[in-house]
């Protein structure tokens, strides 16, 4: 006896009406609010900006801004305005899409660290101008090099991670 015997629906059997079936559009809206701390964030991208907040009782510099430090939980609302260069933490070199198609030309997604944020404070992005193939890029690309923002001209920016298109090598 097989555990769940029955017969399978066909195409046919949903679409010309041999089983009572029913379509309808699934309204699904909904809206994403970025907090009081990502939002001024997003809000100096679209300036050209790059901001962190600082912590008076532990005295770092954060990036990404947060409402709160992890380390002693006290609320913060100091805002400063960082530099748009940085060193590379890590990187990875990636022949494959979001969609697991293969890429061509490799992209190369790396943590920054964002010169005076406390160290190990970075966001992660995109480096560019770093080669076509994975030789070339790993004849360029390391850990602890100088990078610095590219960003898109003022007039496409939206207050979007993306305001910045990538960090590119600098000497």
């Amino acid at each position: 006896m097989e555990p769940f015997a029955g017969t399978s629906l066909t195409d046919q059997a949903l679409t010309q009406g041999e089983v009572l079936a029913t379509q309808w559009r699934v309204k699904a809206d909904y809206a994403w609010d970025t907090g009081v701390a990502v939002g001024r964030f997003m809000a100096g991208l679209k300036e050209g900006k790059i901001l962190g907040v600082q912590c008076s009782e532990c005295n770092r510099t954060l990036i990404p801004p947060r409402a709160f430090c992890e380390l002693c939980f006290r609320p913060i609302n100091r805002w400063v305005e960082l530099r748009d260069t940085g060193v590379i933490n890590t990187f990875s070199v990636s022949f494959v899409n979001w969609d697991a198609t293969r890429r061509e030309i490799p992209e190369v997604p790396a943590v920054i660290e964002i010169d005076a944020a406390s160290p190990g404070m970075g966001i992660l992005h995109l480096l560019g101008e770093v080669g076509d193939n994975l030789d070339s890029v790993l004849a360029k690309v390391s850990i602890g090099k100088k990078v610095q923002a590219v960003w898109k001209p003022s007039e496409e920016r939206e207050g979007s991670i993306t305001d910045i298109r990538y960090f590119k090598l600098i000497d």
